[in-house]
């Protein structure tokens, strides 16, 4: 080499030098020459130019942490393969001179942090890793990680860092989990284990409980894997809270606490978090913010958390959220982009990331390099009897097809995007608008207003038959104005008022409080949204799921789908939607076209027009087609949801398995992926068919059986046939009533110390009951083997001849409160059964007579307050402020129309009413 290139090459390295000063400075390292060592000077010292034992040169930076020399940095100009010279650093960790030695930590006789850089790029290989190699890291750690590093190796020498400990993790517990839940966990595990990737992505349809794997995952590695600390990126801002929710309430499976009893967890919002908190949770969007040192809001803001750049952001070091600060990333079902445009921030942590997805894209799969560890597809998920089937009903309207033309001259309104304020307008010339315009650049009320007029005229007769409560809808908008425009037209449809239909988007008016009444409440119907249900949110009582805006994207169009998809027991969904028997489908109803697109998968139910028995009969043939076998699964699958415990486990033993396996057999035999591999394999799709089909084909005894649960679960309405009276009298079954209340009563004297509604009804008549623990007594007397509901015990003690009264309307159906009345009759605090709501009532009227004598009198407009207010404790045993901004308080202003009408003293009433009227 000529003396000019290696000046140049000097010059070089000598750059990358003073990049890495820098970078060493940010990560809190004092640099210093030989001659000016002080190892006092602060925790981490690197020291430049430090020469080694004869034959080993001279190292570019010796590292110290805490007095102790721990590594080394071998420098090279920017643009050099770092790779190539990983023999050159590794010489100078082998390397220390005598005097060094003495004060050195070494692991295999050498120094165990081994850095190679060129000032836009760092390698590091930890030598503590059961299999030491190199990896690119975004900043050097800062002395206090790689002192942590060195505690751990002290504590345990065999496995000291994370990659060592989950090699050898303990036993998964499963009996809390599904199988595909097993499977994604023992996945990701495996491939930490074997570290041939940085990256795990897990496959699991929606609804399939995606974050409870995610937290037993975080549990396992936090507790025995040696991690440190877990950043969980949500979709949506709003979704963080009910991941949060998730950790609180998970049960630790070896000691039986609660996941935050034992590690904090909180939301990011800004960097420096206290070394306690063990799991943070957030955005992608505000972890940037973060990082680049911005304040991040607590509430939602769609302004941050549906921001997509244009460009893929670049990120720089920040001290108070280093590369280090977490070793798991779970991005779960985070934005689409996050592979794209925001990964450098992914990429930033030094920290394996797993994915959560139900529908990866290509991007998807090339970010995590292919390594799918495991796959649970949708219908796999119905099989299992996780999710529902769906059906899909499409609606055509000329304008939605093909747009339309307003003449010139016309007065039309137009309305200010930022201040919705309308006005008039004269065209001065044709309007022609295309399908695709509609709802952005022109609202055609008309065309919203048929599409909702034929989903009402249908909704009874074709898409859900026989029924008459309007199901659980969430219709999805194309923006906040467009939402409005459904909700207004929707009441004005169905003849309802604002309880009925409700806007919930960003914008709208405390939308967690409207979303927890939609998922609970029997009143509000009908939700309208545009992001904020669309993705991770639970409404399991949903039935219908309303496109009125197109989606182009595969993986977020499953998303806004699997809102439909969520099961829910008997009990839960007839409290929520009095007229259904059980949740066994759900339809996506489609008004602009988007189930037409290539990337949507059919439902399993493809064959609508032939019966179940004709479908068994053909099984028996093995002449069913691949659709057909799809909809055999499908049909089986809702039958399976409605069965009784003993019902399906008969079943099950005249199939000689469960049928569910059946079931799963037939989803697998018409997948795509399976049918694939079946073939390379030599084999053809019919054989496969055939092959799942088997276990119905050989049993004429299932089929048979299959036809009588089937017969048996279904009604046939006539409406033909006229009756007369033959006779009219009452039959009462002692028996069975007696074996309801006696084990009722045993069911309560065994589980009075576990169960809070008890214990407050023994130990004081006077002390009200939370509505969270008549929830919690109702919902463990639903489950088998008791299948207790409160209209079934109140009964039971009517047929014994127990004394009752009660308004007609609340003495023949019992809602989740009368629980109450029911528990201080049991134990003998009342000698009379009174429904809660009437109790309620009577307090409220004798209180009212009280408030009179005393000279206290309620205009109309506040008693439409205190009423409404009474409503609410007789349903819920309770009311808070909170309350007061949902419905039916919202159609009157909410807590401020309260606070207007009745004043400084609502705060008052509402704890007097709270105190007086509870039973």
């Amino acid at each position: 080499m000529s003396t000019g290139d290696e000046a140049q090459r000097l010059a070089a390295e000598q750059r990358a030098r003073v990049l890495i000063d820098q970078q060493l400075a940010q990560a809190g390292w004092v640099v210093q020459d030989r001659r000016e060592l002080n190892l006092f000077a602060a925790q981490g010292v690197a020291v430049r130019e430090v020469v080694m034992k004869p034959g080993h040169g001279r190292v570019d930076y010796l590292l110290y942490v805490d007095k102790a020399v721990v590594g080394v940095i071998e420098a090279k100009p920017q643009g050099t393969p770092l790779s190539g010279v990983e023999w050159q650093s590794a010489m100078y960790a082998e390397g220390l001179p005598a005097e060094i030695r003495l004060k050195a930590l070494t692991t295999a006789g050498r120094l165990p942090f081994v850095f190679e850089a060129s000032g836009s790029e760092t390698h590091f290989t930890n030598g503590f890793d059961p299999e030491p190699r190199a990896r690119v890291i975004f900043n050097f750690p800062q002395p206090e990680t790689l002192a942590r590093t060195i505690r751990a190796a002290q504590e345990d020498p065999e496995d000291p860092t994370w990659r060592g400990k989950v090699r050898s993790l303990p036993a998964l517990d499963t009996s809390p989990l599904r199988p595909a839940q097993i499977t994604a966990i023992t996945g990701v595990e495996r491939s930490l284990a074997e570290q041939r990737f940085d990256r795990s992505l897990v496959q699991m349809a929606t609804g399939a409980g995606k974050t409870y794997t995610a937290v037993t995952q975080s549990y396992r590695l936090l507790k025995w894997g040696g991690f440190h600390r877990v950043l969980f990126l949500v979709d949506r801002n709003n979704l963080a809270e009910q991941t949060l929710a998730e950790f609180q309430n998970y049960r630790t499976p070896d000691d039986g606490r609660r996941f935050t009893e034992l590690y904090n967890v909180a939301k990011l919002n800004r960097g420096g978090m206290p070394d306690s908190t063990k799991v943070a949770i957030s955005t992608i969007q505000r972890v940037f913010k973060v990082l680049k040192n911005e304040v991040v809001p607590e509430d939602d803001d769609p302004g941050i958390d549906g921001f997509v750049p244009d460009e893929p952001v670049e990120v720089a070091y920040n001290p108070e959220l280093p590369p280090e600060a977490f070793d798991l990333v779970i991005v779960d079902e985070a934005h689409r982009s996050i592979y794209g445009v925001w990964r450098r921030v992914l990429e930033y942590f030094d920290a394996h990331v797993v994915g959560l997805t139900a529908t990866p894209g290509k991007q998807t799969f090339g970010f995590f390099r292919q390594n799918l560890v495991s796959e649970y597809t949708y219908p796999q998920s119905v099989a299992d009897g996780v999710n529902v089937d769906f059906d899909i009903y499409r609606i055509k309207t000329a304008i939605s097809e093909q747009g339309s033309m307003i003449e010139a001259g016309t007065i039309v309104p137009t309305v200010d995007r930022r201040t919705r304020e309308e006005r008039l307008e004269k065209l001065d010339e044709d309007l022609e608008y295309t399908d695709k315009q509609l709802d952005r650049a022109v609202t055609a009320r008309s065309q919203i207003r048929l599409v909702l007029e034929t989903f009402r005229d249908r909704l009874f007769s074709e898409i859900f038959p026989g029924r008459s409560t309007v199901p659980k809808t969430l219709i999805f908008a194309k923006d906040d104005a467009h939402a409005e425009e459904i909700v207004t037209t929707v009441r004005e449809v169905f003849g309802k008022g604002n309880d009925f239909a409700a806007k919930i988007t960003y914008n709208a008016r405390d939308p967690k409080g409207q979303l927890q009444a939609f998922r609970t409440s029997p009143t509000l119907r009908i939700a309208v949204t545009v992001d904020m249900i669309a993705t991770g949110t639970d409404v399991k009582p949903l039935e219908c799921v309303f496109f009125m805006r197109d989606v182009r994207s595969a993986q977020y169009f499953e998303q806004m789908k699997g809102r439909g998809a969520r099961t829910i027991d008997k009990a839960t969904f007839q409290s929520v939607t009095p007229d259904a028997e059980n949740k066994t489908r759900f339809v996506l109803v489609d008004a602009v076209g988007v189930t037409e697109h290539e990337y949507v998968e059919p439902p399993l139910n493809r064959e609508k027009s032939i019966s179940l028995k004709q479908l068994l009969d053909k099984a028996a043939t093995l002449n069913l087609t691949e659709s057909e076998t799809a909809t055999l699964a499908s049909r089986l699958s809702a039958l399976e949801a409605q069965l009784a415990p003993e019902e399906r486990g008969e079943l099950d033993r005249v199939a000689g398995q469960p049928l569910r396996q059946v079931v799963r057999s037939l989803v697998d035999a018409v997948d795509p992926d399976t049918q694939a591999r079946h073939v390379e394999a030599g084999g053809d799709i019919q054989e496969l068919l055939d092959r799942a089909i088997e276990p119905i084909a050989a049993n004429p005894g299932l089929r048979t059986r299959i036809i009588e649960l089937r017969r048996a679960h279904d009604r046939v309405i006539d409406e033909v046939s006229v009756d007369t009276l033959v006779d009219a009298y009452g039959v009462v079954d002692t028996d069975r009533a007696q074996a309801v209340v006696e084990s009722w009563r045993a069911y309560l004297d065994e589980h009075r110390a576990e169960i809070t509604a008890i214990q407050v009804i023994q130990e004081s008549k006077e002390r009200r009951i939370a509505f969270p623990d008549i929830q919690e007594l109702a919902d463990r007397i639903a489950r088998p083997p008791y299948n207790w509901t409160p209209d079934l015990i109140w009964n039971a003690y009517v047929a014994l001849g127990a004394k009752y009264r009660g308004s007609n309307a609340t003495r023949t159906q019992h809602s989740l409160t009368d629980l109450v009345s029911l528990l201080r009759y049991t134990v003998g605090v009342d000698d009379e059964l009174v429904p809660y709501a009437d109790r309620v009532q009577e307090k409220y009227a004798a209180w009212l007579v009280q408030q009179s004598q005393h000279g206290v009198t309620f205009s109309d407009a506040e008693r439409w307050w205190l009423d409404r207010m009474v409503a609410v404790i007789a349903a819920s045993a309770g009311i808070t402020a909170d309350d007061l901004d949902e419905a039916p308080f919202t159609e009157r202003g909410g807590i401020d129309g309260a606070l207007r009408e009745l004043g400084d003293s609502t705060g008052d009433l509402l704890e007097v009413l709270n105190r007086e009227l509870p039973a």
